[in-house]
C-alpha cells in the first residue's frame, strides 16, 4: 500500500513538473514498501541513484523556468536544490560504506523534502509560472 497518494493538493499546476514530482512520490512509496517487507536495504542503492537522476533532471527543469521567467525567489530556491544534491551525495557515500541506519534516514529526508519543499517552496512558483503562461 502506498505511503503517499498523489492528489491535486500536491500539484504546482505545471504538468511537466507535476510529472517529475510524481516520480519522487513513487520512489518514496517504493522505499516504504521495501521497508515494510524488511527489504529496504535491497532497494536503497537504486533509490539513491534515482534521487541523483531526479535531482539532475528535475532541478534543471525548474531552474530553466526560473531563469526564463525571472522568478524572484530563484536564489533561495536554488540553494534548497544545492542542499538536496549535497545531502543525496552524503547518502551515496554512506551507502557505499555500508551504513545500516541509512534506509530510515533516507525515508525521513524524502518525506521532509516532500512536505517542506514540494508542498511549501515549490507551490509558491506555480501561480507565478501560470501567470507567465506555463501550465
Amino acid at each position: 500500500m502506498a505511503l503517499i497518494e498523489w492528489d491535486n493538493n500536491m500539484s504546482v499546476n505545471v504538468e511537466e513538473i507535476d510529472m517529475q514530482h510524481k516520480k519522487l512520490v513513487a520512489m518514496i512509496n517504493q522505499l516504504n514498501d521495501a521497508m515494510a517487507k524488511r527489504k529496504g536495504r535491497d532497494v536503497l542503492g537504486s533509490i539513491i541513484d534515482g534521487l541523483v537522476s531526479y535531482a539532475t533532471t528535475h532541478f534543471a527543469t525548474e531552474e530553466k523556468y526560473f531563469d526564463m521567467f525571472k522568478y524572484p525567489d530563484a536564489p533561495s530556491h536554488k540553494k534548497e536544490h544545492t542542499d538536496f544534491v549535497k545531502r543525496v551525495g552524503e547518502f551515496q557515500d554512506g551507502f557505499k560504506k555500508g551504513d545500516l541506519a541509512l534506509t530510515i534516514e533516507v525515508m525521513r529526508f524524502l518525506k521532509d523534502w516532500l512536505t517542506k519543499h514540494i508542498l511549501g517552496t515549490d507551490k509558491k512558483y506555480g501561480p507565478y509560472f501560470n501567470e507567465k503562461g506555463l501550465k
